[in-house]
């Protein structure tokens, strides 16, 4: 009997990808598809929940960025298939996606790594700096982490882990 598996989206940061080959990405958190947010978000269909988990990913990378000022200003997500049994619930609260990860993902369970383009630099620095503010209600800097949400993360397979940190630092 195999174990069912899941789908993680893990807010990160390029320092964080750097670890990824030989330690797996450390994170207490991720975001997936959870009966809380099927519950909230009824009509949603599996693609429409799966973006919904993948965005608070991005929204959660903003805050690893403000915590880090010396990473590149890009958010990253990276997309795991876990074991269940490496995913405990989260936040119970109706619509929440938030999982807690019980062990660092390993580099064979990466599905793919997202990271905003060099496009997207400005606007995310602008965003990380006011990130917290946006979170308790400032609608200036709401204004400034929609600029960066604007930009869509583009995607990479994860045998292109290297070529990515070289490009991305």
């Amino acid at each position: 009997m195999t174990d069912e598996l899941v789908r993680v989206y893990v807010p990160a940061t390029v320092p964080m990808l750097a670890m990824l080959r030989e330690q797996g990405l450390a994170a207490a958190e991720a975001h997936a598809v959870t009966p809380a947010l099927r519950e909230w978000y009824a009509e949603g269909d599996e693609e429409e929940l799966e973006y919904v988990a993948f965005t608070r990913a991005a929204q959660d990378a903003l805050q690893l960025l403000r915590a880090d000022p010396g990473a590149p200003r890009r958010r990253v997500v990276v997309s795991a298939d876990l074991p269940a049994a490496a995913v405990s619930r989260g936040n119970a609260e109706l619509g929440s996606s938030t999982v807690r990860l019980n062990a660092p993902v390993p580099v064979t369970a990466v599905a793919a790594i997202h990271l905003d383009g060099a496009e997207a630099v400005e606007d995310v620095a602008a965003a990380a700096n006011v990130v917290t503010e946006a979170l308790a209600g400032d609608p200036d800097a709401q204004f400034t982490v929609d600029g960066a949400e604007d930009h869509e993360l583009e995607w990479y397979d994860v045998t292109e882990l290297d070529l990515l940190l070289r490009s991305a630092s």
